[in-house]
């Protein structure tokens, strides 16, 4: 992969712009602003897809495959951490001299001068960048836009609006976190992550304490999560508004009911107002808070913050989304790469499966997070699932490690019969559907192309089951109903 170097100096003027990587949820919206800013725009990806077809439609130059031919007459390249440094199209911009700049560059050059409201955090960042937008516009503001998923209710992850505010989706993984010009800044939670970029956990935390004191108006931040407290307590920021359930936030939650979609109440400065919304699951009421008071920031009121959230979120694509049902199975496919997010994910299927069980499809995402996190993925799945079948390592940006596989993850677990490691999709596939039965809910996990397994155990249980790929499915009397009857975690 390659590290960006922001301090790159960003182009003042962009009139052709190549994206090494535009089919992907962030490059794609970004290559949608920029050809809404009036940016010539080309780019290629590694394999087709919707993404792809929708840029050419809107005018965009793509291409399957990357090829230095691809870069046509470009003035300025832009690049995800995905690529790797032999990428040719990479190599050709460099040997030209052209400015090639991260993809956090080229969203810097969209904001401009505009205020800004940039949600950071380990978890939750896509759902409560939505949960802003679909705010803001049910408050009757245009904002513009980048998320890293597209928001249901919209069919997109980007676009221009009308007024002077952006709303941006603020990655953490690499510090480019760091570069916007921040006016507020909403903190979800602060979970370590990506210590293969900061080195430990301290760095981390001053990762955001830097984002943080750097917002020119107000600080959103969580209440409740160890992280953002430790970031809290670090701040020397004159404007900090807290959410969560603490006692003394400053925007509160309370009655929190989990059946079905999730209802709850805030209150704030002795106002409360209370509110159900389309989505399942108290890491959503949770999310939802947190944009209330990003809300109240920008000067609205309580009550209709919370109503605009509330009447216009519907989901993110990838966040608990359901791609169908065979024989009584629900197929759903989340985005969740982290034990905590597996952990929420799993607890919000439980509110809505009812007497059903839940079967995880779990695709642990990069070799070294699953070698450092193997026993809490375990453990969470262990936990909050009735059975999961675990698929090979998706290694992303990096290179394999001898001896870490999915393998690591099911060895881990306390219970042997209550997991089942597969490396063949297809034996995979197969092996779910013989072990699900009507009422049960299968969810795919996992940041990588998990997703992609779900037509074929639609399938699979459209044809009643293994088609003999798995056949230890029957052996273990699993496809017999050896599940647990359990409704509500152990």
């Amino acid at each position: 992969m390659i590290r960006p170097d922001l301090s790159t100096p960003i182009p003042e003027t962009i009139r052709a712009a190549h994206f090494i990587g535009i089919g992907g949820s962030g490059m794609s919206g970004l290559a949608r602003m920029f050809l809404a800013a009036g940016v010539a725009v080309s780019g290629s990806d590694r394999s087709d897809s919707q993404n792809l077809r929708d840029l050419a439609d809107l005018g965009a130059d793509v291409h399957i495959g990357h090829d230095a031919a691809n870069l046509g007459d470009a003035d300025t390249v832009i690049f995800t951490g995905a690529i790797w440094p032999e990428n040719p199209e990479y190599l050709l911009a460099v040997e030209r001299g052209l400015p090639v700049i991260h993809r956090s560059q080229a969203l810097h050059w969209l904001i401009g001068g505009r205020r800004l409201v940039a949600v950071a955090g380990a978890h939750g960042k896509t759902t409560s960048t939505g949960m802003v937008v679909t705010g803001l516009r049910g408050l009757g503001v245009d904002p513009s836009f980048v998320n890293g998923g597209v928001i249901a209710g919209l069919g997109v992850s980007s676009d221009t609006g009308a007024d002077d505010l952006f709303v941006i989706e603020a990655d953490e993984s690499d510090g480019s976190f760091l570069l916007y010009d921040t006016s507020i800044a909403l903190i979800t939670n602060v979970d370590a992550d990506h210590l293969d970029h900061y080195g430990s956990h301290e760095a981390f935390d001053e990762a955001f304490v830097r984002f943080a004191d750097a917002a020119g108006e107000a600080v959103v931040i969580s209440s409740d999560d160890e992280g953002a407290r430790r970031v809290r307590a670090g701040l020397g920021h004159d404007n900090v508004l807290t959410f969560g359930r603490a006692a003394d936030a400053d925007v509160r939650i309370s009655d929190i009911v989990t059946e079905g979609p999730v209802s709850f109440t805030v209150t704030h400065a002795g106002r409360s107002a209370s509110a159900r919304l389309a989505v399942p699951g108290e890491h959503n009421a949770v999310n939802a808070t947190g944009v209330v008071a990003v809300l109240v920031a920008l000067g609205h009121e309580l009550a209709p913050a919370l109503e605009a959230v509330a009447a216009g979120f519907s989901g993110t694509v990838r966040r608990f989304e359901l791609h169908g049902a065979e024989r009584g199975v629900r197929v759903y496919d989340d985005y969740a790469h982290h034990p905590t997010e597996v952990a929420a994910a799993l607890a919000a299927a439980r509110t809505v499966v009812g007497d059903g069980r839940i079967i995880a499809l779990h695709q642990p995402h990069t070799y070294s997070r699953t070698q450092l996190m193997a026993g809490e993925f375990a453990h969470v799945l262990e936990e909050l699932a009735d059975h999961t079948v675990v698929l090979d390592v998706y290694g992303a940006r990096e290179d394999p490690i001898p001896g870490v596989t999915g393998e690591l993850v099911s060895s881990a677990f306390d219970d042997p019969a209550r997991v089942h490691f597969v490396a063949d999709w297809q034996a995979a596939a197969d092996y779910t559907a013989s072990v699900a039965r009507d009422g049960d809910y299968v969810i795919t996990l996992g940041c990588g192309n998990v997703y992609q397994i779900i037509p074929q155990v639609l399938d699979a249980l459209r044809q009643g089951g293994s088609s003999g790929a798995a056949p230890e499915a029957v052996d273990d009397g699993l496809a017999q109903g050896a599940l647990s009857e359990r409704s509500e975690p152990k």
